[in-house]
This record gives structure tokens, C-alpha cells and sequence, in this order.
């Protein structure tokens, strides 16, 4: 899907759009709703070396959904869709 790909240390996500309806079925706007914590990993970055030598491997693989930190990352748009690069430990689950 995309032709971007992350370099060591981050991932390529992209994130799930949530729809969010009130308890009387009301769906509210994207204005109004919180930013989505959850996606879908398209790319992965190279394995890399920590400020003490150990090797950091990237904790999921494509295709992986996983919640991740609400403020992480740094958003980009490509072809109209949202996606977002993290970094590794901006990773808090896997969802099985």
C-alpha cells in the first residue's frame, strides 16, 4: 500500500478510524472524537542499537494491530490516507 519505509527503530501504521455513537445512536463528528490509540502496522524498521549497545528488535511484525501511545509518533498523509510513524517503544499492546 505504501512506498514508505521506516528506518531503524520505527514503525509505519495506520491508525483505525473508531466510529463513535452516543448511547441515544447519535454519531459524532471526527471533530469531537479523541484520537485512535489503535492501527495497523504496514511497515516495520531495521533492528538498532540502543546509547548502550544492545540491539533493539521491533516488538510486532506487518500486519500486527496493536494500541499504542495516544501523543507518539508524528502523523503523515499519503494518497488521503492517515498513517503514522512510531517508534518502537511507543508500542504498549498487541491485539490478539
Amino acid at each position: 500500500m505504501s512506498n514508505i519505509q521506516p528506518v531503524s527503530g520505527y514503525l509505519l501504521v495506520e491508525p483505525v478510524k473508531a466510529e463513535r455513537t452516543t448511547s441515544s445512536g447519535i454519531v459524532l463528528p471526527e471533530s469531537h472524537q479523541e484520537k485512535p490509540q489503535q492501527g495497523k502496522i504496514l511497515a516495520v524498521g531495521e533492528t538498532y542499537l540502543t546509547d548502550y549497545g544492545t540491539k533493539k528488535e521491533s516488538p510486532v511484525k506487518v500486519g500486527d494491530v496493536v494500541i499504542y501511545r495516544e501523543w507518539g509518533g508524528k502523523e503523515y498523509k499519503q494518497d488521503g490516507v492517515d498513517l503514522l510513524l512510531l517508534k518502537f517503544d511507543d508500542i504498549m499492546a498487541i491485539v490478539k
